[in-house]
């Protein structure tokens, strides 16, 4: 579906390509990864919070997947069958329908789901460019924190959000402007620090399967360290679309040990291929 520029680096693009993909196969079906941290001390700043600053690494995966921790490297194990579901099917829909924990819509609203699913491979707004948006973009793969903010990195489209952290209150609903990230505001409850974001544009999906919002959404994100793993947790609230809150499979990442640890720029994105689209099978 997303073709890159061409680079100097023919590989390189590739990689980043199917990274690009991946991400966007991976967050149908994710599940809380089984990890086990390693007796490593939580650093801490003179505050005394958590230090979150790094560059993350993902452990994610499906409902079927679990993570064992092998001292420095990560062994994925699959408990259910032999393989992987990722390219089972040519359109990926096992990948997006085997994992049962799912938003929970109103009636009048799973006609919508349901023709957003079946013409995902159009609908989707991540087919076409456009951010993933929160939360559907998972985790940050960098963390810069300061005193007063917080500034996530995600290496996917070079995307960024800075979160304040100074205490300072939402801005009014009335002077909001819909946006892919919301605006988001971050304190610290104990060793968690929390992220509530609203004021969303209604563009953007929760997941792949024609799992969209409204831009009344209410995001809370929760991210705890323990050691060198850092966990993340979201619930999304959505009255107007949602009969309950939707309460996402954790995440799990590990911190990049390396000090001189970087992002790889991702490559410029330019749909080229959405208007010649002869079925209807997710890619």
């Amino acid at each position: 579906m997303i073709r890159r520029f061409p680079g100097g680096r023919a590989i390189g693009a590739a990689m980043a390509a199917a990274s690009c993909l991946l991400v966007l196969r991976l967050a149908a079906g994710r599940a809380p990864a089984a990890v086990k941290s390693a007796a490593v001390e939580t650093p801490r700043t003179t505050e005394g919070h958590p230090v979150l600053s790094g560059v993350w690494i993902g452990v994610t995966g499906g409902a079927v997947l679990t993570a064992e921790d092998a001292g420095e490297s990560i062994k994925v194990t699959l408990n259910a069958r032999d393989g992987t579901p990722i390219n089972f099917e040519r359109d990926n829909t096992l990948l997006r329908r085997r994992d049962p924990n799912r938003p929970l819509y109103k009636p009048q609203f799973w006609e919508k789901v349901q023709q957003l699913d079946q013409n995902g491979n159009t609908e989707d707004p991540g087919y076409s460019c456009m951010p993933l948006g929160v939360p559907r973009m998972g985790p940050p793969n960098k963390i810069v924190q300061t005193p007063t903010e917080m500034i996530f990195l995600y290496q996917v489209r070079n995307t960024f959000r800075v979160i304040p952290t100074d205490g300072r209150a939402h801005t009014p609903d009335k002077d909001l402007e819909g946006t892919w990230m919301g605006e988001s505001l971050g304190h610290w409850e104990g060793d968690t620090f929390v992220i509530d974001s609203v004021g969303f544009s209604d563009a953007s999906w929760l997941d792949i399967a024609g799992y969209f919002h409204s831009e009344k959404m209410h995001v809370i994100e929760r991210l705890r360290r323990q050691g060198n793993t850092l966990t993340w947790d979201v619930t999304v609230e959505d009255p107007d679309v949602l009969l309950k809150p939707w309460v996402m499979n954790p995440r799990t990442v590990r911190l990049n040990p390396d000090p001189k640890a970087v992002l790889a720029e991702d490559l410029p994105c330019q749909e080229r291929d959405l208007a010649h689209l002869v079925t209807k099978e997710h890619h």
